[in-house]
């Protein structure tokens, strides 16, 4: 006991010395000025009146730009006057929303959080209505009437500016142009009350000592687990409390019981919620003159039509079925012997189990086990080692001013060769009451260039929801913790180095088919020996590295456990395009009965009570475009084989600084195809996907050609 407390004493002392020694942002003005680069902290609202005040402030802000444009004589117009003057304000307006977004995810005061939840729904409704004001509309058209020579991303901006007016329904008769926009404030509204319903459910679930058997001591020893005598409190709502449950509960019951209470989460509210939004979507998308709402969504991305984005996922289904098959059986087969009952079915509830039986077993590949060699903050360390290097840049942390929780950290990003500041990003890494329960990367102000001629670096956001240190222990993440980390942070690179010059294009403002590429590509490093080796230690014994032939098994489980993995991804993806597919105007949507069979059908025997669609938030701003993780994925893979094939693997630097030449920096400033042929220095191909999902030769003449085949 004396020497933890000695060792708390001492990890006191440095937090303590290290805080008094932090920069501000102050200490990189003049760096920035001399790249003529702006950076900026956000000035946090304090209370609930401040955060309504600062959204009516931003819209009428906004509003008075959108009548300078629209009060212009339309024979003097200009490109910087119409067309960038919208980028301008819009992005401008867009970030007192980004600040109400965190406010609503992230901040202690149940007030605060609800006054931020109104700001963004009045924010959306605002949005909604720019693409309406045809006093703007008429500017930027009689602009466009010129017949400018523009080029590069001033073409881009001007011919986007214009589909999205013709997405809008600017073509459209008054009467029904009316209707369109009412439909789209309604949905918006919808949206944030979905995503709303879901952080705010809750799901303490009581279990006995013997109930939890099997379940490893760190997670008795987790706070706020143990509440009484032979009492533990599991929140269903909390994801790794559900997924350590699911992994190592010996009872099928508490696992069936914590399943069923999980995929009823928010389903009082949000069936109904959800399928106003699916007539919504309908209703709009017939209105504008496309057959369905996933027609609507995929002409902007990569996929161009929903049924590309089918036909790309059923094909993968299929292509993958031996496998998934295969791997079932064998999971079956473990039951059967656990169970005593030779004709034991693997249920929804039962893979997460026998997988990591299985790895156990076959692989020898414990995931408790090698938590320790996990600790939180040398993985952070060891990421951003890893992450400078490769990509030429540095992070100093930096004092936070005005935090909104505790443990907040902020960090600046420099480029390590030329001293100029890129960026900043913060970092809310675990769980609490009322904070957004997921992982993900959020922006706060996006790059841009300034009117005044100066660059806008960014500032983003991490909040996740990693397990907390306990009494004796420090936070260990589970290796998939460690894939999610280095797969979020790509999202913050991604959105820090970039170069492009409009709002619209910067950072992670790509095709949602290919905004999750790049990240995908880096979950490749946690799975080489060589990169782990940089930072993964026995935190008991910092000498102790993972042994390589346990490297090697975790790979082999991984292409093992492939087929229920994707199958599962290919489920959640067909169900999202079967509700945003073709349905009669007139007829009303029963989401769960939609959705149901397909997670059985496609995946697994489920619980007819549950309705996962509930709680399935990307069904919010991933809407009718989940296929696009399986798009991007054969991206991924593909675009990880010029780091394979370089010099020094992963941690190769001229790999590296590729990737953020070609990628991270353009943005959507040109097309994305364009970048990715460019950092490959070829054409794509879907074979190193198909190869790391385990489709073999014979299933590969049944798979898809690829999403840059498909797209074109």
């Amino acid at each position: 006991m004396k020497n933890l407390c000695l060792s708390i004493l001492l990890s006191t002392m440095v937090v303590d010395l290290s805080a008094a020694e932090l920069k501000s942002v102050d200490d990189f003005r003049v760096a920035a000025a001399k790249a003529n680069a702006v950076l900026t902290i956000p000035d946090w609202e304090q209370t609930p009146q401040a955060v309504e005040s600062a959204m009516n402030d931003a819209i009428a802000k906004a509003n008075k730009a959108l009548d300078q444009i629209g009060a212009q004589d339309l024979g003097k117009v200009t490109f910087k006057s119409t067309v960038v003057a919208l980028d301008d304000l819009t992005y401008q307006a867009g970030l007192a929303a980004n600040k109400a977004t965190i406010i609503k995810e992230t901040n202690t005061d149940a007030a605060m959080r609800s006054a931020a939840e109104n700001a963004v729904k009045a924010f959306q409704e605002w949005a909604v209505g720019i693409d309406y004001r045809e006093d703007v509309y008429k500017a930027i058209k009689a602009f466009a009437d010129t017949h400018p020579k523009l080029s590069g991303e001033d073409e881009k901006l001007l011919s986007e500016t214009f589909r999205d007016y013709r997405r809008a329904g600017l073509d459209l008769p008054a009467d029904q142009r009316k209707e369109v926009e009412q439909l789209r404030k309604e949905l918006s509204k919808l949206g944030t009350d979905f995503d709303t319903n879901i952080v705010k459910a809750s799901a303490p679930v009581m279990f006995t000592k013997a109930d939890l058997d099997g379940l490893p001591d760190s997670f008795f020893a987790s706070p706020g687990i143990k509440t009484g005598d032979d009492a533990y409190t599991v929140m269903a709502n909390v994801t790794w409390q559900f997924n350590t449950v699911e992994e190592n509960a010996k009872s099928e019951a508490t696992r069936k019981q914590l399943y069923v209470i999980r995929e009823t989460l928010a389903k009082d509210v949000n069936v109904s919620v959800l399928n106003q939004m699916l007539a919504l979507r309908n209703k709009i998308a017939l209105r504008l003159g496309y057959k369905s709402w996933d027609d609507f969504q995929t002409e902007v991305k990569m996929a161009k039509t929903g049924a590309n984005a089918e036909k790309y996922i059923n094909d993968l289904v299929t292509g993958i079925q031996p496998k998934f098959d295969s791997e079932v059986a064998e999971l079956q087969k473990l039951k059967a012997a656990d169970t005593n009952d030779p004709n034991a079915k693997i249920e929804v509830w039962d893979w997460r189990y026998y997988s990591n039986q299985r790895n156990k077993q076959k692989y020898a590949v414990d995931k408790e086990a090698l938590r320790a060699y996990f600790p939180f903050q040398k993985v952070l360390d060891g990421m951003f080692n890893i992450y400078q290097s490769i990509f030429g840049l540095k992070f100093e942390k930096i004092t936070a001013p005005d935090m909104w929780t505790d443990d907040l950290q902020l960090y600046l990003v420099t480029d390590a060769a030329t001293g100029e500041p890129l960026g900043m990003f913060y970092l809310d890494m675990f769980p609490r009451e009322g904070k957004f329960n997921h992982f993900a990367q959020f922006d706060i102000i996006s790059g841009k260039l300034l009117p005044d001629g100066k660059y806008q670096r960014p500032t983003v956001a991490l909040l996740c929801n990693f397990p907390p240190a306990t009494a004796d222990k420090p936070s260990l993440l589970t290796h998939t913790d460690v894939e999610t980390l280095f797969h979020e942070f790509g999202h913050a690179l991604h959105s820090i180095v970039t170069r492009a010059k409009y709002g619209r294009f910067a950072g992670t403002h790509v095709p949602g088919d290919f905004v999750e590429a790049p990240s995908q590509m880096l979950q490749n490093w946690v799975w080489d020996k060589r990169v782990l080796d940089t930072f993964a230690a026995d935190y008991r014994d910092p000498s102790k590295k993972i042994p390589a032939d346990i490297i090697k098994k975790m790979n082999d489980a991984k292409l093992a456990n492939a087929g229920v993995f994707y199958r599962r991804q290919f489920a959640f993806a067909s169900l999202d395009l079967a509700l945003h597919d073709q349905h009669p105007e007139n007829d009303s949507y029963d989401c769960v009965a939609i959705s149901n069979p397909i997670l059985e059908k496609v995946f697994l025997p489920i619980d007819p009570s549950t309705t996962f669609v509930s709680y399935f938030g990307h069904l919010n701003g991933y809407d009718a475009g989940y296929y696009g993780y399986a798009w991007a994925d054969a991206i991924a893979a593909d675009m990880a084989t010029v780091f394979e094939k370089a010099k020094n693997g992963y941690l190769d630097k001229q790999a590296g600084l590729r990737l953020r030449r070609e990628i991270y920096e353009p943005g959507d400033s040109r097309d994305v195809t364009v970048s990715i042929e460019k950092f490959l220095g070829r054409k794509q191909s879907i074979q190193p996907f198909l190869k790391k999902i385990g489709i073999g030769p014979e299933e590969k003449k049944k798979a898809p050609a690829g999403p840059s085949q498909e797209s074109r």
